[in-house]
């Protein structure tokens, strides 16, 4: 039950935010709102304020806002002349664009306020403390031991495995790097020559770089943060998971990556509940994830999602004139022909996930 509720609140609270920024940009800019819904199918419940309906829909699966005049695949909405002014059909290009883009905009301001709510309590990172030395390694032929504190690299300081990998790659196989460490509570200099050996990447490609033959162990330290440090760390955490989620999208289309990596709501299900568990500050890390993947995933130029229809109105303001319904109508069904498969696939994955149990 916790993974039903968990997916039902991530997705609720992701699909809201992304909604509300198309909402408050369509508002603050002069275009009508006439419906914001949360879900789809059948209404459950529904209240009107103005001119807008706000629902709840029994499908918990996205939601949408209405626009006045929002064109569909008939054709621009017939608007009475005298709210003419209020049609998102009759405004210019650049507002038409703000109101597209805000919705994947505020997906990923919400992913820094979520990231900044995770660093309020410290920043975590691995301990540079040794947990393992690989056989036959550089490390080991040096004298490095499970265990070692590493303080600092040829006199620069290390406070954290990920500064501590950073200055091992930094390194050629040439010039030795003097480690300082702390063992057994006394301070030991150890010269450590690095050695080009294979390794993968995150997406699983093959690379030659300086390793010495050490892991890091589990141990998670936690520097103190302020608010502001907080925040700037939630933005840079931002910045870090737009270019992974970016390079995520070439390495599938270029083939790196297996069309059987990617994942749908069973396993966002799982995973939500995971963190859930887990603890708030899991929970909202997670959420920031799924918030920047759900804001970059959105602005692609695929028609039907929002970056397809931002490149349908900068298409529209650089030839000076509209794009034809019918071309319009064809490639929208395009595009939801190539989401419909994409569903298909990730739910396929899902089950086969299940089943490989």
């Amino acid at each position: 039950m916790i993974y039903l509720l968990s997916f039902i609140v991530v997705l609720g609270i992701l699909v809201f935010v992304h909604e509300f920024g198309h909402f408050i940009a369509a508002r603050k800019l002069g275009v009508g709102v006439t419906k914001f819904a949360l879900g789809f199918g059948p209404k459950l419940f529904g209240v009107k304020r103005g001119e807008t309906e706000y629902l709840i829909c029994a499908i918990p699966l996205g939601g949408y806002v209405n626009l006045v005049g929002e064109e569909s695949d008939g054709g621009p909405e017939e608007v009475p002349p005298e709210i003419a002014a209020r049609s998102f059909n009759y405004k210019p290009v650049w507002v038409k664009i703000s109101v597209v883009a805000a919705g994947p905009v505020c997906n990923l301001i919400f992913a820094v306020l979520a990231f900044w709510f995770v660093f309020l309590g410290g920043i975590p990172a691995l301990s540079p403390q040794i947990g393992q030395v690989l056989p036959d390694s550089p490390a080991e032929r040096a004298g490095l031991l499970q265990g070692d504190v590493v303080t600092s690299i040829d006199e620069k300081q290390i406070n954290d495995w990920e500064k501590l990998a950073a200055m091992i790659r930094s390194g050629s196989p040439d010039k030795p790097l003097v480690f300082t460490v702390t063992r057994n509570g006394a301070e030991t200099t150890i010269s450590v020559v690095p050695e080009m050996r294979e390794s993968q990447t995150i997406f699983g490609e093959k690379v030659l770089e300086p390793k010495i033959g050490i892991a890091s162990g589990s141990e998670v330290i936690f520097r103190p943060t302020t608010v502001w440090s907080a925040f700037t760390q939630g933005f840079r955490e931002t910045g870090k998971l737009i270019h992974l989620t970016v390079m995520t999208v070439v390495k599938l289309i270029t083939r790196v990556l297996p069309s059987n990596t990617l994942g749908g709501p069973i396993l966002i299900a799982q995973m939500a509940g995971e963190q859930a568990r887990q603890g708030a500050s899991s929970f909202m890390y997670f959420l920031g994830l799924l918030s920047v993947n759900l804001g970059i995933l959105n602005l692609l130029p695929i028609p039907i999602l929002d970056g397809g229809q931002i490149v349908f109105f900068a298409v529209e303001g650089a030839l000076g004139r509209k794009l034809s319904t019918r071309f319009r109508g064809a490639a929208q069904r395009v595009g939801l022909a190539l989401i419909l498969m994409l569903t298909a696939l990730v739910f396929y994955n899902d089950i086969a996930r299940l089943f490989a149990r």
